[in-house]
């Protein structure tokens, strides 16, 4: 099943697919858009161009399990995506994701200007790993 993977932020969206065996996930790209609205419809239409068969959407839960109000903004940008596309939406717990990403770009040399403007795939990447990861061994639950 080819799987596209979602880290929405304020400004930029970070957007990542796995192929279709569930192995590889890779950065996509970002998606640059401050209206939300129209981020849910850039993200919808990412997904179909992609022939994504589910979408997983980083849920920025607190460190303690709590939900604040990105949470909350991403479970609203969860429920209207699904509400345009013709696929499984999920929520998938992100904590920690952009921190792992930014490692990952600091093992690999990547500073400045680039660095912001990959950081966000990069972070869609990293949770669509995990899901993966999680779902290699619960399809049941996923």
């Amino acid at each position: 099943m080819k799987i596209m993977a979602v880290d929405y932020g304020e400004s930029r969206t970070g957007i990542a697919v796995s192929d279709v065996t569930e192995f590889l996930a890779s950065p996509v790209g970002i998606i640059k858009e401050k209206n939300t609205l129209k981020a849910i419809e850039k993200i919808a239409q990412q997904a179909k161009e992609l022939n994504a068969q589910m979408i997983v959407i980083g849920n920025p839960v607190n460190m303690d399990g709590t939900r604040g109000e990105r949470s909350e903004k991403c479970t609203f940008v969860a429920e209207e995506v699904a509400k345009l596309v013709d696929v499984p939406v999920k929520m998938w717990d992100e904590r920690a994701t952009t921190k792992t990403a930014l490692n990952m770009l600091s093992d690999n040399g990547t500073y400045g200007k680039k660095r912001k403007e990959v950081l966000d795939a990069v972070a869609a990447t990293v949770i669509l790993e995990n899901f993966m990861a999680y779902r290699k061994n619960h399809k049941e639950d996923c």
